[in-house]
């Protein structure tokens, strides 16, 4: 089997993982484990496991101009937006979740044109306008009364807020990731990740019963740590040596099908109208955004 298929599959490996995540953290939360306190969890372990695996890494240290862009990293990808993602995921369902973080792509691409002025063409716009159309049907027009799901408009914007908090993070990094070596880099991003994310979930962390914890809410909380957190990571490293940032950017239209059929596969969550409408315009302008526009060929 060659790389190119190795990474391939390291790259639906990581869509898949990130896809089950909506359902199998949110069977978690808030009964077992409150969303912030869950994030205690997932960033001490995934840290813990980026410490262990960087003694195979290169022994670097990071300079000291490198410090706040660090720390702005930080506060975005591991504290802000794995707060509101949590947060947002008790409070809503899993469909809506694989649908809404779908919108990632558009989010980077606005910011880009706000921050970086990269050019946006008209298709853009359009597929821009088309996606957050369908994110604000979810958001202003959810109904569903679910005990699991309290209050779903504020849990669906939350969601998108992870969006707009990770897209930043993306277009912020790049410099670390082309001068770090990954293993060096994660590790000390996630170690202020612990800091920053202590003030808001220690209470809840404490709250956890421990030793009533069942064992499917313990697998639940592995798999996070483990799956969501530390192995996607490596997926998409991996995965990223042998393939183009776009071809792997195009693997993010599994992640809603396969949550979709996930969460109602084992009961979890139901479709309904303004779902599958909403999913069908996210992906529209998804697809919209992100293509890239053919070249003129001279006649």
């Amino acid at each position: 089997m060659s790389k190119r298929t190795f990474a391939i599959l390291a790259a639906i490996g990581a869509t898949t993982i990130y896809a089950l995540n909506h359902t199998i953290a949110k069977g978690v939360m808030p009964h077992y484990v409150q969303p912030f306190g869950f994030i205690i969890f997932r960033v001490c372990g995934a840290a813990f496991l980026f410490w262990i695996i960087s003694i195979f890494g290169p022994k670097e240290k990071i300079e000291k101009r490198d410090y706040l862009r660090m720390l702005v990293c930080a506060i975005l990808g591991m504290g802000i937006n794995m707060l509101v993602f949590f947060k947002g995921l008790s409070l809503s369902t899993p469909i809506n979740s694989a649908v809404l973080v779908t919108t990632t792509p558009i989010i980077v691409l606005i910011l880009s044109a706000v921050f970086i002025k990269e050019r946006v063409s008209g298709r853009k716009i359009f597929g821009i306008t088309i996606g957050l159309l369908g994110a604000l049907g979810l958001i202003l027009f959810s109904s569903e009364i679910r005990q699991d799901a309290p209050n779903i408009p504020l849990g669906n914007f939350l969601i998108l807020m992870n969006s707009v908090f990770y897209g930043s993070y993306l277009i912020i990094v790049r410099p670390l990731l082309d001068k770090y070596h990954p293993f060096t880099f994660m590790k000390w991003l996630f170690t202020l990740g612990i800091l920053l994310v202590l003030p808001f979930g220690y209470r809840e962390f404490m709250e956890i019963d421990f030793t009533n914890l069942p064992m499917d809410a313990i697998w639940s909380i592995v798999f996070v740590i483990v799956g969501t957190t530390f192995c996607t990571y490596l997926f998409n490293i991996f995965a990223l040596t042998q393939l183009k940032a776009s071809t792997l950017s195009a693997f993010v239209y599994i992640q809603p099908l396969i949550g979709i059929l996930y969460a109602t596969a084992t009961g979890k969550d139901s479709l309904t109208t303004l779902k599958i409408l909403a999913a069908c315009l996210v992906l529209l302008g998804v697809y919209l955004a992100s293509r890239k526009p053919k070249p003129r060929t001279q006649g």
